[in-house]
């Protein structure tokens, strides 16, 4: 099973907007069966996947049974799992553990880039994340505008690999109402979005 950590301390910082979509993009690939994990205290993720669709490909949860704990169901060949705000020190070692990739979502605004910065450094120092495969996701850049240029020099000052600059757009927000990702619609109502996402399928 492979587990994708998606992981940032700042609130707000898109981490359930990437897991969802991460979720579905593995989702539709045949021969993977999909669990989102959600650790985070508020469930955006697990409320996502209460409004899925019965029709819709299958996403699973934790399995959750009276004195065991939770635990992926059988089967499970891709987990991803949607961390809290504050996410550091036990809990964070504890999830690296369990982790094969992190993808760290981060909006191009300057709280969240120190947050980000300051991340970065306490991954650096976890003898738990050494040797773990950490990228980038930019989320809600607007490639027009002064933040995005200074967004674009902090990723270079880091040293990881940035996978996408995704748009800010209203898909995002109306699919999650419906606990819908992008892969989850027709292709044509989607198309610039789906584009963003291929660097990002091809880095899993």
């Amino acid at each position: 099973m492979k587990v994708y950590l998606v992981a940032n301390p700042k609130g707000g910082a898109g981490k359930s907007t990437l897991a969802t979509n991460l979720a579905g993009l593995l989702a539709q690939r045949g021969d993977a069966r999909v669990m989102l994990g959600d650790v985070d205290r508020q469930q955006s993720a697990a409320a996502w996947l209460q409004r899925r669709p019965q029709a819709t490909r299958r996403i699973s949860t934790w399995q959750i049974e009276p004195g065991k704990p939770a635990r992926p169901p059988a089967g499970t060949t891709h987990a991803v799992l949607d961390t809290p705000a504050g996410l550091h020190a036990d809990k964070l070692k504890a999830l690296l553990k369990l982790a094969d990739r992190i993808l760290v979502p981060v909006q191009p605004s300057m709280f969240d880039l120190l947050a980000s910065q300051a991340f970065f450094a306490e991954l650096a120092e976890m003898k738990a994340a050494r040797g773990l495969p950490v990228a980038i996701v930019g989320i809600r850049v607007d490639e027009r505008t002064r933040a995005a240029d200074e967004f674009h020099r902090f990723i270079e000052t880091t040293g990881l690999p940035l996978l996408a600059s995704l748009r800010n757009t209203q898909n995002y927000v109306q699919l999650a109402a419906h606990g819908l990702s992008l892969f989850d619609v027709a292709p044509h109502r989607v198309e610039k979005d789906l584009l963003q996402w291929q660097p990002i399928s091809r880095w899993l």
